[in-house]
């Protein structure tokens, strides 16, 4: 028997479904989802194992301009998508027109490899809406297999991953078979709790927050972990706080529930808040959080 193997990469504008569509591929919470843009900062990758297949899915940001190093380094992840994929997966959502950069899409549209064109969010749209909006971006990315899907409920999404195993080229695995993510337990906890601050604060709060976990000891039935939220201000630690530290202690249970359901075992979490000024624009900051290559 044959075995398939290869990297597929999900490029798009923020917010189009990117991280909800490679959870579904995977079948694991692996990228964090919230209303706000930019909530995906890594390339993530989610592996998904068969007999005769491994596909390696990239989760990357959503493409923007960028305004301080930290985005800078975003967009480097999704060019670096763009490099080595095997397969290209383009996601637009209903009532969307442009890609943020035009130097991106040029590269889409201009690919050698294979590239689906998926049309995301359509459980929000009526028939005429979904044909008008299906005509144009077949016009507009030609060289793309179409398909319109809905990532949060499941429509075509099988269809979808069924495609992409015919298109794999045929290689050994990449990865372990029993292997989820390339990314370390420690940046899973860094995620769930930067998932809860992005819920629950406003503005500039969440953009301005790096978390680092410092400690993370596995028991056979507890695992202890210590993270540090990073700041860039004085006046952002006391919001993250909040009034008596009960802001804080709100972010602290949720993540610590999410983080139960994760590893599937009790979770003991010390939170912290302490202030790095200007993290996002200081290289050795940004090296030190993942964000550049060392």
């Amino acid at each position: 028997m044959s075995h398939r193997a290869g990297f597929v990469n999900i490029i798009g504008n923020p917010n189009v479904g990117k991280s909800t569509l490679m959870n579904a591929f995977v079948g694991e919470k692996l990228s964090i989802i919230t209303s706000k843009a930019q909530t995906t900062r890594h390339r993530i990758l989610g592996i998904v194992n068969g007999d005769d297949f491994q596909v390696v899915l990239s989760d990357t940001p959503g493409i923007i301009k960028p305004a301080y190093e930290l985005q800078e380094s975003m967009m480097g992840f999704v060019k670096s998508a763009l490099e080595d994929a095997d397969v290209l997966i383009y996601m637009v959502e209903i009532g969307e027109k442009v890609l943020k950069d035009e130097d991106f899409f040029n590269k889409i549209t201009n690919s050698k490899i294979p590239v689906l064109l998926l049309l995301n969010k359509i459980d929000n749209s009526n028939q005429e809406q979904l044909e008008e909006q299906s005509e144009y971006w077949q016009q507009k990315v030609p060289n793309a297999e179409f398909f319109p899907i809905s990532a949060l409920t499941g429509f075509h999404v099988k269809e979808v991953f069924k495609r992409i195993l015919d298109l794999l080229p045929e290689s050994p695995a990449f990865f372990s078979k029993d292997q989820l993510t390339d990314k370390p337990e420690r940046f899973f906890v860094n995620e769930k709790i930067r998932e809860k601050i992005l819920m629950h604060y406003k503005k500039e709060i969440p953009y301005a927050v790096e978390v680092v976990t410092e400690e993370f000891n596995e028991d056979e039935k507890i695992i202890r972990m210590r993270s540090i939220i990073m700041v860039e201000r004085e006046t952002q630690k006391g919001i993250i706080i909040g009034h008596k530290g009960a802001a804080l202690k709100r972010v602290g249970v949720e993540a610590r529930k999410d983080l139960q359901r994760f590893f599937g075992k009790q979770v003991h979490l010390e939170l912290y808040v302490k202030v790095n000024k200007n993290w996002r624009s200081n290289q050795n900051q940004l090296k030190r959080f993942g964000y550049k290559n060392t």
